[in-house]
């Protein structure tokens, strides 16, 4: 039996908890506002990532830390780095390895897919820097450390582009509001399999340091819209455009520096992870199934 402890009781770090713990580990859910936890030997602690002190005494005999913590997107640049910072450090003071999950911004605006865990980070937004530095960061320090990135996410609870801007409409019956070209494949990854990923990269014995892709499902927006409307049983609704000044009245301007990755296709080669760490992809149907649990 293994000690862990995860930063972050959002979907991903909240299932994460859940397997560690179906596994027979001991684990330490830990957030400004952790909540309560049904499963095994998890406990749930209320903490601020950014004490390092505080962290790295809940992480004593840790085998590793996963950061899952999420910032509120408008705050990325301020917030994100001294809860990476904090947690890193705790990494440190206790000899802990490190699990980050990420995302594909760092990648950039110019990335043509499919998309390698290897390719060279060429971040074109503010959020895109955010998460290169972050991960930069978590390179730069003493423990080995893994980066599980994933692409935007479906499932219970995801706070997304799909979620927020489709979902509502959807489950209204009501006519759609999206970014970008709905008819270019995009890729969805589960908030399920982004925990998967992570339990496997934590056992991963080749050289740290590196990333990994979460295994995805391929779809357009509007295929996406599609089947989300055969499993509520309704009428396939209009798909509108969303422009930027349309993002601006609905009160979501930081959506906009983002809208590239709704352009052109995004897919994400997860062939090192399905190989290396023996983790797939769960089905569309699935990830629709429990997005709307």
């Amino acid at each position: 039996m293994s000690h862990y402890v995860i930063v972050g009781a959002g979907p991903v770090g909240r299932e994460t908890a859940r397997l560690l713990a179906e596994e027979g580990h001991s684990v330490i859910l830990t957030s400004r506002n952790a909540g309560s936890l049904d499963a095994g030997d998890v406990r749930t602690v209320s903490s601020d990532a950014t004490d390092a002190a505080q962290l790295a005494g809940l992480a004593k005999g840790a085998d590793a830390i996963f950061m899952c913590a999420m910032a509120a997107y408008h705050r990325w640049p301020t917030d994100f780095f001294p809860i990476m910072d904090g947690t890193v450090k705790a990494a440190e003071q206790v000899g802990a390895r490190l699990l980050v999950v990420g995302n594909v911004y760092g990648y950039g605006a110019q990335a043509v897919s499919p998309l390698t865990p290897d390719l060279e980070p060429d971040p074109t937004s503010r959020k895109g820097t955010t998460r290169h530095i972050m991960w930069q960061r978590a390179l730069r320090s003493s423990v080995p450390a893994i980066e599980v990135r994933a692409s935007d996410y479906l499932g219970k609870g995801a706070v997304a582009y799909f979620s927020l801007l489709a979902l509502p409409s959807l489950l209204k019956g009501e006519q759609v509001s999206f970014l970008g070209d709905p008819d270019v494949a995009h890729a969805w990854s589960f908030t399920k399999d982004t925990a998967k990923t992570l339990v496997a990269a934590s056992r991963f014995t080749g050289e740290w340091g590196r990333a990994f892709h979460v295994p995805s499902q391929s779809a357009s927006v509007r295929e996406l819209v599609r089947r989300f409307a055969t499993v509520l049983k309704i009428d396939v609704p209009n798909l509108l455009r969303l422009t930027s000044a349309d993002l601006e009245g609905i009160g979501f301007s930081e959506g906009i520096e983002m809208s590239y990755l709704f352009e052109k296709p995004l897919l994400l080669d997860a062939g090192e992870t399905e190989k290396l760490l023996g983790v797939t992809a769960s089905s569309l149907d699935t990830m629709i199934r429990d997005t709307l649990a």
